[in-house]
């Protein structure tokens, strides 16, 4: 039952009385006839799957028998994985971090165990694990938990040295308690300290093995209650194992050492080992070590055990990374990894303790990974992990989402990926190998792109509910080695900030923080480029004078006109040629930021590098951020802003058509054009350039000078706050130093500036408040002052159509519309020649026409309908390889242009009427083309601003989807921008969500939930209906395997595993109840008591008797059943008793 939303009553009041439709002009008429299909219930927001590595891990755990892995995390999440496909997240509502997780070995049940000291019971029978009962702790800290195999009581040790008894089907504790006074030593004096492991002997379950940290061991008799040996030793007690014969046992301490006990002898440990420790001559104990923090004990049939350890280092292995040790007989291997080693265990091939375990892996739980590696195979190769594990390889600065992508591109970017893999992995089989995938998959095809802070662009396969990575392309293989010069701040030059993709034509266009655009184009076929294709670009702020328009001179070439329809800037600016030169000691006038390689190139198949653009240093400042980026295939362009300016660029012909500031783009008679504040000369570079450090603007939107020195980490992307250094700051040039204390600019970087903001700012006081914070600058820089940088208008967004450019046009043609930071939209009409030769020969000519209109707040994006209501997308070319000659054939026999499926090609023939879709920060408008009348326009938020808004196809037709920095979530219809859709759903907590938000195409969205994790969203109705077909099953019915057999003299002589019935010890009968302050019981929402405790109102009272039904009916059930077995025994009774009078019938009395 849905909820009664006033606010969607209130929004929809507004919206019809402030859009209501203008009067009708020529060419709108049909506005009252197109039909919206989309309504309110095609909505609805949830979440689908999390791929990723779980952040921040703190524990581990493995089914040996459903063969599925637990990992939880610091943060209260649980990851459960299976074969590949099988992945499923868990939320505890507390948040508190897990400490220990036990599987109900073949049970489809998982105990969590908390630092909040509660105890939580997952049902894991369901695709979506609920929780059953849970218990908290008011005493005692939880420390430690064992659960043996096929027991249902769970021991609980605390930090107090206590254990408690917890039945795990009630979710009650026993009044059975070992208490820490009676199982040491009645003379000692001192606390043993809390509870580091508890379990019971492989081989008499009556026996329970405690180790307290002090180094105090005991082996208490659960049924006399009393303690049967103690051992101690010097150091603490890290962990504990079992020798499966249940004769001997190992301990790992604080000083690197490891100690060898036998059962039957505890004065002295029977052997000492230390693996890393150097062995003095003279027999003196081996130097200290680091401490061995955990060490497993595993036997096999055929050959020596083996003991698997992690840490007990040298101290003098400073900066040694994090290794794992596995000591097989008289060899021992030391296994490094890449990050500290949070937890591991070893995977058998038996669950029962008291056999032999015959290791065949381990699984090491990293800080940053989850790696396996194979015991059974010489030089302990990896297993290759088919989970997507390596999204945060390198921190996530962009992305972008593609759902109904084109049929061919996933094999074509699998086959080019599959040749980069070369590492040697295992070749069996991955072991963790449970559950089954959904099976109602989505019939299309998604990938998921994401640009990362090393340069790299990683393709995945998002299709089916799975994540698997296809293809990897490092773009920083363009560019000489960086070397950072001493002081230099940064870290991340060839970071991707942006990313503009063309599907159909396999054509990929990266915009980098150090200011620099490269084009990729997708070829099967291996080539040398001898000498990389580079243009540079000379995007400058001109600050015009509004007194004498003449501008001071300047050695570089001279800025282009202000553009206009009666003045259009000249089509091919000369660019900069360069033969890969880079920025020098210092930076200096026409320098770029990065340095293009001069020596061949070699590409592989897959994306190659066609044209590296590259904004240089003008009048001693360094290039600004790129802000927005767009690329189209069918016209050859590429196009990007800055809060400079735009430039547009022929990638065919590798030449500059348009180079203009952003405010010349409005004409001299533009109702929206916005005169720079302070009126100046240009520049000339300051004297002392050369002595200064170069620029490299690094990740300027998404790392804090305190997080550059926890790169290694990877948490900078989630400590980002509004606090955040500017770019100034990263650019050490005396023109441009800025106070540390300085916020975001307005105009850096247009969707990261806003989150700095506060969010219940009102828009028109944020002018103001961000001039105070621009007030921090330097007087005596020769950097623009705050006043000219809240004059300067960012390019924001950027779209290519083919519509009416003009007001009264008659007929369609090729555009770029234009999104600034100031709320205008502007068009530039392009003039291209005819396909083939005339397209390389010919010059193509952009011309800008004007503002056409202004919203308040930064434009987002924009789109186009046709006169249908159908959305309108970019044209677009089918790929071809470039590299071959059969290649030039296949393009042309192909269409120049395609639209997509979609749009009516009629209504573009016939030259009809289209709509254009714009929507800001505030607003969300729909004009009518080419008449320019506004017939809808709708408000997105007042007490906010977007962050996201995109154009999108749902069921069909198109709607408008925005995610706000308050956490809204909306869906307007188009075009007449009606409410469907407003959820408050995730507020905005760090910047990482707001730079990698992005909706797709039937209802799908993505965000970066943590540095290490994507979280998919739907807000489709059908999506959501059809969830539980399309989540994968982790329980699936397996037989537990035999248990092993004694043998016959085992048998004979009593020496096999001895069973105890802890129920009898336990038991509320026999042990008492436990005292009710010590833990209290709450129900799960899984369970009817939960269902009864989260009802309310009329639901829950309707939920209240449907609950009394299936009680009232599971009653009647039940007499039901016991009546037909009454009957049955009855009637067996009267069976029986006929044949007994039959049998002595006939008999006399002296035969009885």
């Amino acid at each position: 039952m849905k909820k009664f939303n006033l606010r969607k009553v209130l929004d929809g009041l507004t919206s019809a009385s402030s859009s209501s439709p203008a009067s009708p002009q020529p060419g709108n008429r049909e506005n009252d006839t197109i039909q919206e299909t989309l309504q309110c219930e095609h909505f609805q927001l949830c979440k689908t799957v999390r791929h990723g590595f779980p952040y921040q891990p703190s524990s581990m755990a493995f089914d040996p028998v459903q063969k599925i892995l637990a990992v939880g995390t610091q943060a209260g999440a649980l990851r459960i994985f299976g074969r590949m496909g099988v992945e499923c997240y868990c939320q505890h509502e507390s948040g508190a971090a897990v400490i220990q997780v036990q599987f109900l070995i073949n049970e489809g049940a998982l105990v969590s165990a908390l630092s909040d000291d509660t105890l939580h019971l997952w049902n894991l029978r369901q695709k979506r694990p609920a929780i059953l009962h849970s218990l908290k702790f008011s005493r005692e800290r939880i420390t430690f938990c064992h659960l043996p195999f096929q027991s249902k009581w769970l021991y609980v040790g605390s930090e107090r040295g206590n254990i408690h008894i917890v039945n795990v089907e009630s979710f009650s504790l026993s009044g059975y308690v070992i208490m820490w006074n009676k199982a040491i030593e009645l003379s000692s004096k001192a606390h043993p300290g809390p509870i580091v492991h508890i379990s019971d002997n492989p081989m008499d379950e009556g026996k329970l093995l405690i180790g307290f940290e002090s180094g105090t061991v005991v082996l208490w008799d659960l049924k006399s209650k009393k303690a049967d040996y103690r051992y101690s030793y010097d150091e603490a007690i890290h962990s504990m194992a079992w020798h499966h014969e249940g004769k001997q046992f190992i301990c790992s301490h604080s000083d690197g050492t490891l100690t060898l006990w036998n059962v039957r002898s505890p004065t002295r440990p029977a052997q000492i080992i230390t693996p890393h420790g150097k062995q003095p001559k003279d027999g003196k104990k081996p130097e200290p070590c680091k401490p061995i923090l955990k060490a497993e004990y595993k036997t096999t049939r055929s050959g020596d055990p083996f003991m698997i350890l992690s840490g007990g280092l040298s101290y003098d292995t400073v900066g040694r990374r994090a290794c794992l040790t596995v000591m097989h007989g008289k060899s021992t291997a030391v296994l490094e990894m890449d990050y500290p080693i949070v937890d591991f265990l070893t995977l058998c091939e038996t669950p029962y303790p008291s056999d032999y375990q015959e290791p065949y892996g381990v699984v090491v739980l990293l800080e940053k990974d989850l790696v396996v590696i194979d015991l059974g195979q010489i030089g302990y190769p990896l297993f290759e992990s088919p989970y997507p594990l390596t999204i945060h390889e390198s921190p996530v600065t962009c992305c972008e989402y593609l759902a109904d992508c084109p049929v061919d591109l996933i094999p074509a970017l699998y086959s080019v990926g599959s040749k980069q893999k070369r590492q040697a992995y295992s070749k069996k089989e991955w072991p963790i190998s449970g559950g089954n995938c959904g099976q109602g998959a989505q019939s299309y095809q998604e990938i998921i792109i994401t640009g990362h802070a090393d340069g790299s662009v990683k393709f995945w396969d998002a299709s089916a509910m799975m994540l698997q990575v296809l293809y990897k392309l490092k773009t920083a293989k363009v560019f000489e080695k960086y070397r950072s010069k001493e002081g230099a701040l940064d870290e991340d030059p060839f970071a991707i900030q942006m990313l503009s993709w063309c599907p159909e034509s396999r054509v990929l266009c990266v915009a980098g923080v150090s200011a620099h655009v490269i084009l990729y184009r997708f070829s099967k076929q291996e080539v040398t480029t001898e000498v990389v294709q580079l243009l540079e670009v000379r995007l400058q702020y001109e600050l015009i004078d509004v007194e004498s328009p003449e501008t001071g001179g300047d050695p570089g070439p001279p800025p282009s006109t202000p553009g206009g329809p009666s003045s259009p800037p000249p089509s091919t600016p000369q660019p900069h040629p360069s033969t890969g030169s880079g920025s020098p000691d210092g930076p200096q006038d026409s320098a770029p930021c990065l340095r293009v390689r001069s020596s061949p190139l070699k590409q592989s198949p897959g994306y190659q590098v066609e044209l590296v653009i590259q904004l240089v240093w003008v009048s001693g400042e360094p290039p600004q951020p790129i802000t927005s980026l767009a690329v189209n295939s069918s016209y050859g362009l590429v196009v990007f802003g800055n809060t400079n300016g735009l430039a547009v660029v022929d990638y065919l012909q590798k030449t500059v058509l348009l180079n203009v500031g952003s405010h010349e783009l409005h004409g001299s008679s533009e109702p929206y054009q916005k005169q720079p504040r302070s009126p100046r000369k240009t520049r000339q570079p300051s004297g002392d350039i050369a002595s200064t450090t170069s620029c490299m603007c690094g990740l300027s939107s998404l790392y804090t000078e305190s997080v550059k020195k926890l790169r290694a980490s990877y948490i900078s992307l989630c400590d980002i706050n509004e606090g955040s250094a500017p770019p100034e700051d990263r650019c050490k040039s005396p023109t441009s130093v800025r106070s540390k204390n300085s916020r975001f600019s307005k105009m850096v970087v247009n969707d990261l500036a806003k989150v700095s903001r506060k969010l219940s700012l009102p828009s028109d006081l944020k002018p103001e408040m961000d001039g105070k914070e621009n007030s921090f600058s330097h007087s005596g820089s020769s950097s623009a002052t705050s006043i000219d940088r809240e004059s300067r208008e960012a390019i924001t967004a950027l779209c290519f159509s083919e519509t009416f450019a003009r007001k009264g046009d008659s007929a369609t043609t090729p555009c770029l519309w234009v999104g600034t930071s100031q709320g205008a939209v502007l068009v530039i009409s392009l003039s291209l020649p005819p396909a083939g030769e005339q397209r390389l020969l010919q010059p193509v000519t952009a011309t800008p026409c004007g503002s056409l209109v202004r919203l308040k707040g930064s434009i987002l994006r924009m789109g186009l309908l046709d006169g249908t209501g159908a959305l309108l997308p970019p044209a677009c070319e089918l790929w071809w390889d470039h590299n071959t000659p059969d290649g030039a054939e296949e393009r042309e026999g192909q269409p120049r242009r395609r639209p997509a499926a979609g749009t009516s090609p009629s209504s573009q023939e016939a030259g009809e009427s289209h709509f254009a879709v714009v929507c800001s920060e505030k607003q969300a408008e729909v004009l009518a083309l080419p008449s320019l009348s506004s017939p809808f326009k709708q408000g997105v938020t007042e007490a906010s601003f977007a962050l996201r808004a995109d154009t999108l196809q749902l069921n069909g037709a198109p709607c408008l989807a925005c995610f706000c920095a308050n956490g809204h979530i909306m869906a307007l219809s188009l075009p007449r921008l009606r409410p469907l859709l407003d959820v408050n759903y995730l507020p905005l907590t760090d910047m990482r969500i707001a730079r990698t938000f992005c909706f797709s195409n039937n209802g799908q969205a993505l965000y970066m939930t943590s540095p290490t994790e994507i979280q998919r969203i739907t807000y489709s109705q059908e999506t959501c209906d059809n969830l539980q077909e399309m989540l994968s099953e982790l329980f699936t019915p397996v037989e537990t395997p035999e248990a092993p057999n004694r043998g016959f003299f085992k048998g004979l002589f009593g020496g096999g595993a001895q069973t105890m019935d802890r129920e009898d010890l336990f038991g509320e009968a026999v042990a008492g109840k436990a005292s009710q302050s010590l833990a209290q019981h709450i129900p799960g929402p899984g369970t009817v008591e939960g269902m009864k405790g989260a009802a309310s109102g009329v639901v829950g009272d309707l939920a209240r008797a449907r609950i009394a039904l299936d009680e009232r009916g599971q009653k009647l059930g039940e007499l039901e059943e016991r009546t037909a077995a009454m009957m049955a025994s009855a009637e067996s009774f009267s069976k029986h008793a006929h044949d007994i009078m039959l049998k002595h019938r006939d008999k006399k009395w002296y035969q009885f």
